[in-house]
């Protein structure tokens, strides 16, 4: 890590509430329309806005990824289309942002942070790339994938247990239903909501239906014979978005692992405690949001740190690292997975190759 870019996107983002009025402010005497169009209430949303993008961006220079930034920004431009508002808004925040930090920052640290704001505006004046379904025809189970998310979202959650249920009973392997129905069905939401073709509340709903359709799956979760190999598998800081890593811990459940698996919101100290007491082989990290990798780097570092007879081999996922798939030897992990099923892969691999140098 960059002793210099650590120190910028910290100071950014120790100070991003305040500078974020500084620029909303700038961009409102700009735009005097905005007053009438958006109102005091608008003005207040912006700025909650401004420092939502400042902290990405302070998170992008921390991990020297720009980009986890412009994939951010390319987030925003799709859901400002949605919305109906001008991607030349943003355009223009975060010209004034470039502005501000030019006059707030030493001249080489603000060269930096002008790099990737410079990057972030490449990326916004470029067309809107589309994001394809994650039902494709040729996957095994694609149909029923389709039919089992429309289940959910006509809030038939009923009738989607029973799809699940009755299809396993055939013969469907558990293991198929956790990568080719939940898995995509997962990505598929977030891709639905990112497009603003599915609430908050929809998202919810379906993630929360799925998790307890997937517990019912656990007599068979649970039935492998065991290898003798252990897992710990936790979600960074105070993810709301923990499926995915639980979809994770089953399939190694399901592969004769041995699963602790801890959730969010579990302080470092707890993570440390388990690990002394579990021994496990491998311990899973996830981060959906791109401004916990940090917390990922600052977990990887104690466990290092930290006086354990056994240092397990440590694997990332999640969102960040899928966006910059070199952003795990950042943090410094020993791996990294694209999915649940490449987690186990990985897994195995890192353990063999341990064991081989034993």
């Amino acid at each position: 890590m960059s002793v210099t870019c650590q120190a910028i996107g910290r100071a950014i983002e120790i100070s991003k509430s305040e500078v974020a009025i500084l620029i909303v402010d700038e961009h409102w005497k700009l735009r005097p329309e905005f007053t009438a169009r958006y109102g005091e209430t608008g003005h207040t949303k912006c700025v909650q806005d401004v420092t939502y993008n400042l902290s990405y961006l302070s998170q992008a220079i921390i991990a020297e990824s720009p980009p986890l930034f412009e994939t951010y920004l390319e987030w925003v431009k799709s859901l400002f289309a949605g919305l109906n508002i001008p991607t030349s808004e943003l355009t223009e925040s975060l010209t004034i942002a470039r502005d501000i930090f030019d006059r707030r920052l030493p001249p080489e640290d603000s060269k930096i942070v002008a790099e990737y704001l410079d990057a972030g505006l490449k990326c916004l004046a470029k067309p809107p790339v589309g994001t394809p379904s994650f039902f494709v025809d040729e996957h095994p189970l694609s149909d029923f994938a389709r039919k089992y998310l429309a289940e959910l979202r006509g809030e038939n959650r009923p009738a989607a247990n029973a799809m699940i249920l009755d299809a396993v009973a055939q013969g469907t392997s558990v293991k198929d239903i956790y990568l080719n129905v939940f898995q995509p069905s997962q990505y598929e939401i977030g891709r639905l909501w990112q497009l603003n073709e599915m609430t908050v509340a929809e998202e919810h709903y379906c993630t929360a239906a799925t998790q307890l359709i997937m517990a019912q799956l656990y007599p068979y979760t649970f039935a492998s014979k065991k290898n003798g190999l252990r897992l710990l598998a936790v979600c960074i800081g105070d993810e709301l978005h923990e499926i995915g890593l639980h979809m994770v811990a089953d399939l190694f459940e399901m592969e004769g692992w041995d699963t602790y698996y801890l959730g969010s919101n579990t302080p470092a100290a707890v993570v440390l405690q388990t690990l002394d007491a579990r021994r496990p082989n491998v311990l899973a990290i996830s981060a959906t949001m791109t401004y916990h990798v940090e917390l990922v780097g600052e977990l990887i570092a104690k466990v290092r740190e930290a006086n354990l007879d056994t240092i397990p081999q440590i694997i990332v996922g999640g969102y960040p690292f899928n966006v910059d798939p070199k952003l795990w030897q950042h943090v410094g992990a020993d791996g990294y997975a694209r999915d649940a099923e490449q987690a186990v892969a990985e897994g195995n691999r890192l353990t063999q190759s341990t064991s081989e140098h034993e």
